[in-house]
């Protein structure tokens, strides 16, 4: 979706001198430019609702594209693309495969937009990794242990009882149950994959602080107003009870 530009073509007009017999020519006056021809194309006239419609369209997309980080397209693949699906015509691009490059153009423009945010995730993991007590697995996660217990680990496919708090790394915390006065029961298949790994590293009556990368977390989406897309995230997580599966 894009901002269409409708150009209009103004008729260019001369002026021509006229010989009339036995005199002289009169001499060609230069063309006055007005204030409105100076300024740019006249503004298009809508000749009925379609015609008004389709602009608002047109402008409304864009608009929304542009808070994307969506500044330029292939105009006239584009229209081309609209006039194809409009009319019935078999699509150069079918509409499953369109998703892979719409995808991966936003992914850019976001991954763009929020740089600063994943360079500041990946220094503070990379500093971090190196603090007495914190453990690094396999997939990236970080943690270390406020506290063992010594009841049975989960399974990823168990439901837990939790208590936790959440930050982001400027400390602004997001989300406690402890300020709600009530644990979260929760399928370890049916959350983030920081905590579905971490929490299986816990026997019950442990208390862990985990570190997780946005891969581990939220993504390039993040989770509504609170955790901004690519958020490097702090959890700290007191494991209560394992309910089984």
């Amino acid at each position: 979706m894009k901002k269409i530009f409708i150009t209009l073509l103004l008729p260019c007009c001369s002026l021509v001198a006229v010989a009339q017999t036995g005199k002289k020519a009169s001499p060609v006056k230069k063309a006055t430019v007005t204030k409105t021809q100076a300024s740019g194309p006249a503004k298009p006239v809508f000749k009925n609702n379609l015609d008004s419609a389709s602009y608002a369209l047109g402008s409304n997309m864009a608009g929304s594209m542009k808070k994307d980080g969506l500044t330029s397209l292939n105009y006239d693949l584009m229209i081309r693309g609209m006039k194809d699906a409009l009319e019935g015509k078999t699509l150069l691009i079918s509409k499953e495969e369109s998703q892979t490059p719409i995808s991966n153009l936003f992914n850019a423009l976001s991954k763009k937009k929020f740089l600063p945010m994943i360079n500041e995730g990946k220094a503070f993991l990379e500093n971090n990794k190196n603090q007495p007590g914190v453990h690094v697995t396999p997939s990236g996660l970080q943690y270390i242990v406020l506290q063992e217990g010594t009841g049975i680990k989960p399974k990823a496919t168990d439901t837990v009882l939790a208590h936790y708090k959440g930050t982001l790394l400027n400390g602004k915390q997001f989300d406690s149950s402890y300020d709600r006065n009530e644990p979260l029961s929760l399928p370890l298949n049916r959350v983030i994959q920081g905590w579905t790994e971490g929490i299986q590293l816990m026997s019950t009556g442990s208390k862990y602080r985990f570190f997780i990368p946005y891969q581990l977390a939220y993504g390039e989406r993040g989770a509504g107003a609170d955790i901004p897309p690519y958020s490097t995230l702090i959890f700290e997580v007191e494991l209560l009870k394992v309910n089984g599966k």
